[in-house]
């Protein structure tokens, strides 16, 4: 018997301890996998702290007198552009850190030949003597011993390795008696300037309708800077700066404090930099002034003294601008915020910079620089992330997400101001929909109830926390939010009478019940409380509207709705709603166990003083409970804050930095779901709403954190008690 009994035991100790080991491995799992989320989290948004660095990959030596025209992406197998013979333009490529020459470019030396960029593409301009300006597109790889020609019409593409982006001429008079001349290309129009001993000349063409021209003509004595795409002209003299609109007469005009020396267009032309010999540079950007896009000042960087600029280039995607200085100084600068977010000295006297993805070429007089740029996303910094700026195009500085992950130069806009607004806008009205209704059922359930009654209540409430998520935003997608654009003021006038109405059915419930046969009292207030509710939904319904039309304008609040840009259907109230109900069974069941685990004897010794059960629930029970009660709002909040699928699926996800009611929104957890699968990786935009998880993780830890902290106290005081 001893021996089996023995035998016995050695085998549960066995089994308990195989149990104990399969949990405690099963808890480290779980630990370790928290753990290595939260370090791929972090990890993936840290390079937003990085500063950008700059680290040399190859320094090519220039062939002998040639000077650089235009620089495009070498490590990537495109073409660098030098002067070559006398009237020649000579095509490079990189092969094995050495330059060989593949194509070349000649014409008659009457003619003026230069390289124009756009667009991240490469351009020559050939002017012939007779005035005929041509626009041609090389390809990006010229085959060894071709020789690039124009073509002799526009759209004509007569030869294999030249297109012509436009073709005009220019008047034969001032041509023959020029001083001087020069080329821009923007996106949509071409613009040859010419200048003689009596006038200048701007004749602008549109590039994809040639026959659309403008000329400007200009004194002699004035600086001229065409602003393609953004239809302006740029005139300069002195302190004065004139704006001139290309399509219509009129303009208007700036003063600054110094005289500009410097200037240096945009890509796109929506934003330009001028400089003065005092050392600053200044960002001009188009603002929307009555309708009216007008240039105005918004930063002003300060460069050292005796230091003046001496080429710019943007990155096509982020906001990233260097600026190379006379002190072979590059400077990483945010183009949107104009903070200098690193600075590096050059080796060598650079004097061209060109930004092709990761690579930054520099050329000097007889050596050409590629440079790699690590952590390009810390040029993101804090103000670009949660201060309003000044956006190209925007009337006033504001907080805006609008993200852009094309090659294109526009502003990316990763503002997350919007995004958190929507996130506690939507929480902090989903609690005060859910705070009453999952209260008042626990205060009910756990302190007046009959004891079959809680039991039939509690789980059949805290059944309806099963309900997923995407169900509940389905239902409010397809059924509430038409709904709520048809009976607007119907919801509003429920929500706000639903209090008065139930106090009215409490005042007066007692006296009905004592007309039932005593079977069916217990329990009979809630039959009262839902049909009383059932009764005010109906005159909400029915009622309402002709009583809110004869006392109020209900058209003055719909065109309000309206002029918000949302739908009725999805603006923050409908959202509310939606998230209140599937937060309301977490809050109650937490905040019924803390009402209900308030020890018997504190009540009982409140009786015995005299007090009313009323008095009781207040000044014993909710107070011994309040800590748990704080909990279980914590919890919700947390839950609410952290939901997905119904902010996904009944807003519209505008990301509007506004506290109305009447507007939609756009949560931390929504843009999660919307942009992550498109986000590059690796980019600015992947990293920020890693950045924005980590806001998200951190946020739901403190508030589980402290409302665990509270339900301990709550168990502490039930035990002492």
């Amino acid at each position: 018997m001893n021996s089996q009994s023995e035998h016995r035991k050695r085998q549960r100790s066995r089994r308990d301890k195989a149990i104990r080991v399969t949990v405690t491995g099963f808890g480290a799992l779980v630990l370790v996998t928290l753990v290595v989320l939260i370090f791929h989290l972090i990890s993936q948004a840290l390079p937003l702290a990085m500063v950008p660095a700059l680290e040399r990959e190859h320094a090519v030596p220039l062939p002998d007198g040639a000077e650089v025209v235009a620089v495009d992406d070498l490590l990537e197998g495109q073409s660098l552009i030098l002067t070559g013979k006398p009237c020649q333009l000579a095509f490079y490529q990189l092969n094995d850190e050495q330059l060989q020459r593949t194509a070349h470019y000649t014409r008659p030396c009457s003619h003026e030949l230069s390289v124009l960029g756009s667009a991240g593409q490469n351009v020559i301009a050939d002017i012939s003597s007779g005035g005929q300006a041509r626009l041609i597109t090389a390809r990006s790889i010229p085959q060894p011993g071709v020789s690039l020609a124009p073509v002799q019409a526009v759209g004509h593409n007569t030869q294999p390795s030249g297109r012509a982006v436009v073709s005009f001429s220019l008047p034969d008079d001032m041509w023959q008696s020029r001083t001087k001349s020069k080329a821009w290309l923007t996106e949509n129009w071409a613009v040859i300037g010419v200048a003689d001993t009596q006038q200048k000349l701007l004749r602008w063409v549109n590039r994809h309708d040639p026959t659309q021209r403008f000329d400007q003509h200009f004194p002699v004595s004035e600086t001229v800077v065409p602003l393609g795409d953004a239809k302006q002209t740029l005139v300069i003299k002195d302190n004065l700066l004139r704006f001139d609109f290309l399509t219509r007469p009129g303009g208007y005009n700036a003063r600054v404090a110094a005289p500009v020396s410097w200037w240096f267009v945009l890509p796109k032309q929506r934003s330009l930099l001028l400089g003065n010999d005092q050392g600053q540079i200044t960002r001009w950007t188009l603002r929307n002034n009555g309708g009216a896009l007008q240039f105005a000042p918004t930063y002003t960087i300060e460069l050292n003294a005796g230091e003046t600029p001496v080429d710019v280039t943007v990155h096509a995607s982020s906001n990233a601008m260097a600026i190379l200085t006379s002190q072979q100084r590059l400077l990483f600068i945010n183009r949107v915020t104009g903070e200098v977010v690193s600075d590096y000295s050059l080796k060598g006297e650079v004097t061209t910079i060109s930004w092709y993805g990761d690579r930054i070429y520099g050329a000097s007089a007889n050596t050409l620089y590629i440079w790699s740029v690590a952590y390009l996303s810390g040029i993101t910094t804090w103000d670009a992330l949660f201060s309003p700026q000044q956006y190209e195009g925007y009337a006033e500085p504001d907080a805006v997400w609008q993200t852009t992950s094309a090659s294109d130069y526009q502003e990316a806009k990763f503002s997350l101001t919007p995004l958190l607004i929507g996130s506690a806008k939507a929480s902090l009205l989903a609690l005060t929909i859910a705070l009453p209704m999952s209260i008042g059922a626990a205060v009910y359930t756990a302190y007046f109830a009959r004891s079959r009654m809680r039991h039939i209540l509690k789980p059949t409430i805290e059944m309806l926390e099963a309900i997923p998520s995407v169900l509940i935003g389905f239902i409010a997608a397809i059924w509430l939010a038409p709904l709520a654009e048809q009976f607007l003021f119907s919801f509003a006038f429920f929500l706000v009478t639903v209090p008065l109405g139930l106090l009215l059915i409490t005042l007066i419930q007692h006296r009905l019940a004592d007309l039932l046969p005593i079977t069916v009292r217990p329990g009979s207030e809630i039959l009262f409380a839902l049909a009383g509710i059932v009764v005010l939904g109906y005159i909400s319904v029915m009622w309402a509207p002709q009583w809110v039309n004869l006392l109020f304008d209900t058209q003055g609040v719909s065109a309000l709705a309206e002029s918000t840009g949302s739908p009725i259907g999805k603006t923050t109230v409908v959202v509310a709603i939606a998230l209140g109900v599937a937060i309301s069974p977490s809050i109650y069941s937490l905040a019924e166990d803390a009402i209900s685990g308030v020890p018997d004897h504190l009540k009982h010794a409140s009786f015995a003083l005299g007090a009313t059960r009323l008095q009781t629930l207040i000044h014993v029970v909710l107070h011994v409970a309040l800590p748990g009660i704080l909990a279980a709002v914590m919890l919700g909040f947390g839950r609410a804050f952290g939901e997905t699928m119904i902010v996904l699926m009944v807003t519209g996800n505008t990301p509007v930095s506004s506290w109305s009611l009447l507007e939609g929104l756009r949560a931390l957890t929504a843009n999660l779901a919307i942009e992550l699968p498109e986000a590059d990786l690796s980019s600015a935009h992947y990293q920020i709403l890693f950045f924005t998880a980590c806001i998200l993780f951190a946020f739901t830890f403190v508030v589980n954190t402290l409302a665990e902290l509270l339900r301990q106290r709550l168990r502490r005081s039930a035990y002492l008690g």
